[in-house]
């Protein structure tokens, strides 16, 4: 973690400018609740994030930046009253805890119980951030990623690369009585080549990172990413419009859980199931997916790009199974939804940022391994498509239905991956994708840490992950014609 001296220690910690005891919460809790709330909660945030682009040979760009601020929330039943506030300084909290006190009227609200510390696990305890790292070194990846691009193939005519980070410091206390804070480091590498040949241009990309040092690059380097890049660009200059039609689908580990996440994931969030809007309202208990299929939504991956010691309730997330052997068991909750169902917390409480309420939202959410080998479930397909890799979608929360286009995908034919494919769209329904799947490989992975969520206007990092899997139909939206 930070030490004590360093450059990135939050204000409002102790010893810092803005420095926030139990005493002062106390007082702003009181202010909040002074109007006949039954909750609140103060989430102080500072981030400090920074990035890189290089381009065309040169760093094209360098950024630093710095946000801070304070978010009050005040529950009446159901009905949430929030203000947020840049200005540490006790009149400008003052005032943003009495506006969200406003949801309740006529007084005798509760009173706040004095908080006391809750320890956190930790799942990405760093002895060096990579915003304390001299941004030359930085500076030198790219350009390793650059020119190992380039090396790749003669046909690789340009390639990019870029570098983002962020340290968020939280400090999280609540009327009920507890006062939590966190560390969350952030860094993500990005590559992308593009090959020409024969009057043809074509794209590849990878990258990953995560809660985690820059030794991360000791184990897939620059040059990694470079290779992945540049090859995928080189398969497409090759690739073959891709059928239409109904057919079996192999996913691929790991990426492939970006199909879960979204088709599937959302749905089991609890406010949608709370408000009546998910297609998986009422039905816990109730068989959802194949028998083969256990889905469960982890934080606790070390430093996995999802994980978090702490929700920015101040709730310790835990690994919460959601679909168990075909059924559904349950929801992902914050304190709302927990609530409403008479349930603890998940830990599933986050929000982008300090200017944002919290809703349930996913962390690493994760397909269960299964027994099947994975050469197996690619022999026993005669004709099909294997989708690798997946690029952007379009779900319908309330019924699950999906569209997915595919950036790396393959025939297969007679048991065996053949050719590259380009255009191919998956179009089907969440639940009914996993009520199809018939096989289920042992190979269980998570994605490299790439991926963000977006739900009402909020973005937060989440990881996915899946084992190689057989849907037995899914509609292929392709362009060959014939």
């Amino acid at each position: 973690m930070p030490t004590e001296s360093s450059l990135y220690k939050a204000p409002f910690f102790p010893g810092g400018p803005s420095s926030i005891d139990a005493q002062i919460a106390e007082r702003l809790l009181a202010v909040a609740l002074s109007t006949g709330g039954d909750y609140a909660d103060l989430f102080f945030e500072y981030r400090a994030a920074g990035g890189f682009s290089y381009d065309e040979g040169i760093l094209k760009s360098a950024s630093r930046g710095v946000s801070m601020g304070l978010g009050v929330r005040v529950q009446k039943g159901d009905a949430t009253g929030y203000a947020h506030v840049q200005d540490l300084e006790w009149e400008a909290m003052e005032r943003a805890a009495k506006t969200a006190a406003q949801i309740a009227a006529g007084g005798g609200g509760v009173k706040a119980t004095a908080p006391t510390f809750i320890s956190l696990p930790k799942r990405y305890e760093l002895e060096r951030v990579t915003l304390d790292v001299p941004g030359s070194e930085k500076r030198q990846l790219l350009e390793r990623a650059a020119a190992a691009a380039h090396a790749f193939d003669k046909h690789i005519v340009k390639a990019e690369a870029s570098f983002a980070e962020e340290i968020r410091e939280i400090l999280v206390i609540t009327s009920d009585g507890k006062m939590t804070r966190d560390t969350q480091p952030m860094l993500r590498i990005s590559v992308r080549a593009i090959a020409e040949k024969d009057g043809k241009r074509e794209a590849g990309s990878s990258g990953g990172g995560g809660r985690t040092t820059m030794g991360y690059f000791d184990g897939k380097s620059p040059e990694w990413h470079a290779r992945e890049a540049a090859r995928m660009a080189m398969i497409m200059l090759d690739a073959q419009d891709a059928p239409a039609g109904t057919m079996e689908v192999v996913l691929g580990q790991g990426d492939s859980g970006i199909l879960l996440h979204e088709a599937v994931g959302h749905g089991l969030e609890a406010d949608f199931n709370r408000k009546g809007t998910s297609n998986y309202t009422g039905q816990i208990g109730k068989p959802v997916a194949s028998e083969l299929c256990t889905v469960i939504d982890d934080a606790t991956l070390l430093q996995s790009r999802g994980s978090i010691n702490v929700d920015d309730e101040g709730n310790e997330p835990r690994s919460s199974v959601l679909i168990e052997n075909g059924k559904l068991v349950g929801y992902m909750h914050d304190r709302l939804s927990a609530k409403h169902f008479k349930l603890a917390p998940t830990g599933n409480g986050r929000r982008e940022s300090y200017a944002s309420a919290p809703m349930p939202r996913m962390t690493n959410t994760l397909l269960m391994a299964g027994k099947d080998d994975p050469e197996d479930i690619i022999k026993s397909v005669k004709k099909g498509v294997f989708a690798k890799k997946f690029g952007g979608g379009q779900v319908d929360i309330s019924n699950g239905d999906f569209v997915f286009s595919l950036t790396e995908g393959y025939l297969i034919e007679d048991g065996k991956i053949t050719a590259p494919l380009k255009g191919a769209n998956l179009i089907g329904n969440g639940p009914d994708v996993l009520r199809k799947v018939t096989m289920l490989g042992h190979d269980v992975a998570v994605s490299d840490g790439v991926w963000t969520c977006g739900k009402d206007g909020q973005s937060v990092p989440v990881g996915v992950g899946c084992p190689t899997m057989k849907i037995a139909a899914i509609t292929v939206g392709g362009t060959k014609v014939g």
